[in-house]
C-alpha cells in the first residue's frame, strides 16, 4: 500500500470492476487516467470523436454484459458525448462516462473548457455527480458502477476535476468485491395473478424486449416457447434469443396479432412508437395487458394495464411458468403463421430478383448468408437498415445492435469498435445507409488504426430514404428537399483512411464483394447501389 495519484486510483478501481479498456479523445484534463490505465494494464483505444468514444462504451456494455466506459475531457468534450449518454439512457444500457474539469479553484472563473457538467448531465444519466476529493475516487467509482446496473441500466457520469486527478492518496483496496447488479423479482400474487390472465386467454402473444439482455435468467425464454405455444415477437437486444427458424418465433405479424390478441404480456420494452403506443388502432382495444418492466415509471404509460410488475423479465417468466399449466392455441398460431407465409412470400419475390442495381432484401440476404455463429450486426441508419433488421437471420451468441428508441444515426463505428475487441475472433459487421454513414464516417481511420478489421455494408440509394419516402407522400417530389443525395464513393473514402473498398452495381459482383470484405485484415467496405423497394412502403414512425 502506498500513495499514487488520483488518475492511478481511478484506472485501480476500473480494473476491480474488470475493465480492460476504456475509450477516449485525448485531453489534458484526464491525461493522468491514461498514465494509471498504462500502470494498471488497461487498454485505451481513442476514436476521433468523444460521441464515438461513448458510444462504444455504450456497444461493449451491449456486447459483453457490463458496463462500458469512455473517458472525456472537459467542455467541449463533455458537451460532445451528451447524444450517446441520452441514446445509452433511452436503451436502457448500463455505461460510466468519466469526465473532465478545471481544477476546483478556478470553478467559475473562466479556466479553459470550464462549463457546468454535472448539471448538464442530469438530464440525460442516471447519476450525474463531481467526485468531492482524491481520497474518496474508489468510492465514487463504485458507486457509479452500482448505480449504472442496478434496475434499469442506464449512463452514469462523474466529473473528475484535474487537481483531483493529479492529487495523491493512498491505494488501499476496498475490503469486499463488487457484487453482481441489483434485480427486482415478483412477488407471489402478482405472479398467480398473471397465471390467471394466461390461463383463460384464447389468443395470448409476448412481445420480449431489450432487458432481457441484462436478465441473469436471459436463457429462460427458451423454455418458456415449451410450455406455451404461443406467439413470441422479440425486439431491441432480444433479437436472436430465439433462433430464426424456432416455432415459438413470430417475425412478421406482429401488427396483425396486436389487433386480434385477447392477452398481450409485455417484457422489457416499453409502450412507446415501436408498438403503437399499446393503443387502438394498431391494438385490440379490448386486450388485457401484462406489462413488466425494470422501470416503474413505464409501467402504465400511454396504456391502462390489468396487471403491472417492476421485475426482471427473466425472473418473471420463471415465477410464471412454475404457476401457470401448458397452454396450446393451435388455431391462433395458424392464424399467424398463414399471416407469417404471406409476409414471407412477399420477401421472396424481391430476395428472388435478379434485376440491377441490386435490391436491398438481397443484399441482406447475401450478407446473413455469411455470418458466423458469434458474429455481431450493427443496424446505423433509417430504411435500408430496418430492411436488414427484418432480413437477417439471427440466434445468440450471435447479436443485434442498433441505436434503440431514440433512433441515433452515427453509432456504428463505435458500437464497432467495442465489439470487434470484446470479441476478437468474430466478424463485426456495420450495415449502413448511405446518409448515416457521413456521420462518423472518419472513425474508420480509427479502426484501421487500432487493426480492427470491421465490415461496412452500405445501402446506397442516394438519399435519406426513410424521411423522403413521406416527404414525397405529404408534399410532392417537388417539394421534397434536404432528403436527396448522390452515389458517393464511400468505399473510396475507407480506402484512403487505411482499409479496404468494394464498389457495387450489380448482383454479380455482389457475393465477390462481400468475400473480399470478410476476407480482409483491415477495415473494409462495401458500398452497394441498392435499388428501390416496396417493402417498407407507408412505414413512418414518429
Amino acid at each position: 500500500m502506498g500513495k499514487v495519484h488520483g488518475g492511478r486510483l481511478v484506472a485501480q478501481a476500473l480494473k476491480r470492476h474488470g475493465i480492460d479498456v476504456v475509450f477516449t479523445l485525448c485531453g489534458g484534463h484526464i491525461q493522468a487516467i491514461y498514465d494509471g490505465c498504462i500502470d494498471e494494464g488497461i487498454r485505451v483505444v481513442d476514436p476521433r470523436h468523444e460521441q464515438t468514444a461513448a458510444f462504444a462504451a455504450d456497444g461493449y456494455a451491449r456486447v459483453t454484459g457490463r458496463p462500458g466506459v469512455a473517458l472525456v475531457t472537459a467542455g467541449p468534450g463533455v458537451t460532445n458525448s451528451v447524444t450517446a449518454m441520452a441514446n445509452a439512457q433511452r436503451a436502457g444500457v448500463p455505461l460510466v462516462c468519466i469526465g473532465g474539469a478545471g481544477p476546483r479553484s478556478l470553478s467559475d472563473m473562466g479556466s479553459l473548457q470550464d462549463i457546468a457538467s454535472v448539471r448538464l448531465m442530469h438530464e440525460v444519466t442516471k447519476w450525474a455527480v463531481q467526485i468531492p476529493e482524491t481520497r474518496r475516487i474508489k468510492e465514487y467509482i463504485d458507486s457509479a458502477f452500482r448505480v449504472a446496473q442496478a434496475g434499469c441500466p442506464g449512463p452514469v457520469y462523474l466529473e473528475a476535476p484535474l487537481d483531483l486527478l493529479m492529487d495523491v492518496s493512498s491505494d488501499e483496496e476496498p475490503p469486499t468485491s463488487p457484487g453482481p447488479p441489483a434485480r427486482p423479482g415478483c412477488d407471489p400474487g402478482s405472479l398467480d395473478a398473471a397465471a390467471r390472465l394466461l390461463d383463460v386467454a384464447e389468443r395470448p402473444c409476448f412481445i420480449v424486449g431489450s432487458q432481457l439482455r441484462w436478465s441473469p435468467r436471459a436463457g429462460i425464454l427458451e423454455r418458456a416457447t415449451k410450455q406455451l405455444e404461443v406467439p413470441f415477437f422479440l425486439n431491441g437486444m432480444a433479437r436472436g434469443a430465439l433462433g430464426p427458424e424456432h416455432p415459438g418465433l413470430f417475425s412478421h405479424s406482429r401488427r396483425h396479432a396486436l389487433t386480434r390478441s385477447d392477452l398481450v404480456v409485455v417484457l422489457g420494452t416499453p409502450l412507446d412508437f415501436r408498438v403503437g403506443y399499446g393503443r387502438a388502432p394498431l391494438w385490440n382495444p379490448d386486450a388485457r395487458v401484462i406489462q413488466v418492466d425494470l422501470e416503474a415509471t413505464d409501467l402504465g404509460k400511454n396504456r391502462t394495464l390489468d396487471l403491472g410488475l417492476q421485475a426482471d423479465v427473466g425472473y418473471f417468466l420463471e415465477g410464471l411458468l412454475e404457476r401457470v399449466s401448458p397452454k396450446r392455441t393451435p388455431e391462433w398460431l395458424l392464424e399467424l403463421m398463414d399471416v407469417e407465409r404471406q409476409r414471407k412470400a412477399a420477401l421472396r419475390a424481391e430476395l428472388d430478383a435478379s434485376g440491377n442495381p441490386p435490391n436491398p432484401i438481397r443484399v441482406c440476404h447475401e450478407l446473413g448468408k455469411r455470418l458466423g455463429r458469434e458474429d455481431v450486426v450493427i443496424g446505423d441508419g433509417g430504411d435500408f437498415v430496418a430492411t436488414a433488421a427484418h432480413v437477417i437471420p439471427l440466434e445468440w451468441p450471435q447479436l443485434w445492435m442498433d441505436p434503440g428508441p431514440l433512433g441515433t444515426l452515427g453509432i456504428g463505428p463505435g458500437y464497432a469498435m467495442a465489439a470487434s475487441i470484446a470479441r476478437p475472433r468474430a466478424r463485426t459487421v456495420v450495415v449502413f445507409g448511405d446518409g448515416a454513414f457521413g456521420l462518423s464516417a472518419l472513425d474508420f481511420e480509427s479502426l484501421a488504426r487500432h487493426r480492427l478489421p470491421v465490415v461496412a455494408v452500405i445501402g446506397n440509394d442516394a438519399a435519406w430514404t426513410q424521411i423522403r419516402r413521406g416527404q414525397v407522400q405529404i408534399y410532392g417530389e417537388e417539394r421534397a428537399v434536404a432528403t436527396r443525395l448522390a452515389h458517393t464513393r464511400y468505399d473510396q473514402v475507407v480506402q484512403a483512411l487505411g482499409g479496404k473498398g468494394f464498389w457495387v452495381e450489380r448482383v454479380e459482383e455482389l457475393g465477390p464483394a462481400l468475400d473480399g470484405a470478410f476476407a480482409a485484415d483491415v477495415p473494409s467496405c462495401v458500398n452497394v447501389r441498392i435499388a428501390s423497394s416496396n417493402y417498407r412502403q407507408g412505414a413512418i414512425a414518429v
